[in-house]
């Protein structure tokens, strides 16, 4: 089985999470994907969604599922994203796609955070195999660098990548995360940084991992 295989059979088992009649929360990226076109048979069942990105607000609506503004709902029964990396406690590095301040906000709408992934992303310790994006107002681009620098990491501007939000990608390379809750918040206070791809305040409460034998739930 290969890893876009693997990805689906996460996918689909995140389907016993949606409840019909109820809004649901999309995340963005490759697995979102696979679960996107499998919620396409739920469209008649559930009232809607809200997506996390532009791109995954298109494809749903060419499934004919309705798309609600974040700011039209007070609260999500789930949120279903998938990961960059991700450690036994839920905590995780996201943003590859560059969509990390929109998924941070449909998250924290959410009650239950399901991370669907292959078992590629699986890591003990966070930045052991990806680097961790960190989404910039540009004209803070070179400050935060530098405190990023201080922080003990290897920062490079993402060339060519703008977000929905109009800002800029910087990826932080060399940078064991040892401590995910304290790092994602010292680096969330540098001045002009939007946000950062460490989502350990809102870590995922159900993990589902796309295996060659189905799928495996960690809860």
């Amino acid at each position: 089985m290969d890893q876009l295989e693997m990805k689906k059979v996460a996918a689909r088992a995140a389907l016993q999470y949606v409840k019909p009649d109820t809004i649901v929360g999309v995340g963005s990226g490759s697995t979102v994907n696979c679960f996107i076109d499998a919620l396409g048979e739920m469209a008649g069942d559930i009232k809607g969604t809200v997506a996390a990105s532009k791109a995954s607000e298109e494809r749903l609506r060419a499934l004919g599922i309705e798309v609600f503004n974040a700011n039209e709902v007070s609260s999500l029964d789930v949120y279903i994203d998938g990961a960059d990396e991700i450690t036994p406690q839920g905590y995780m590095i996201k943003g590859g796609g560059a969509a990390l301040t929109r998924e941070k906000i449909v998250s924290s709408l959410a009650k239950k955070f399901i991370c669907i992934v292959d078992s590629s992303k699986q890591v003990d310790v966070l930045g052991s195999t990806f680097a961790l994006p960190v989404e910039v107002i540009p004209m803070a681009r070179s400050y935060v660098a530098r405190q990023l620098v201080a922080l003990g990491g290897s920062p490079e501007y993402r060339e060519g990548v703008v977000t929905d939000n109009g800002n800029v990608i910087l990826d932080v390379y060399n940078f064991k995360i040892l401590e995910p809750l304290k790092m994602e918040q010292t680096i969330n206070n540098i001045a002009g940084v939007v946000t950062n791809g460490i989502f350990a305040q809102r870590y995922a409460n159900v993990t589902i991992v796309g295996t060659p034998d189905g799928a495996k739930i960690i809860e």
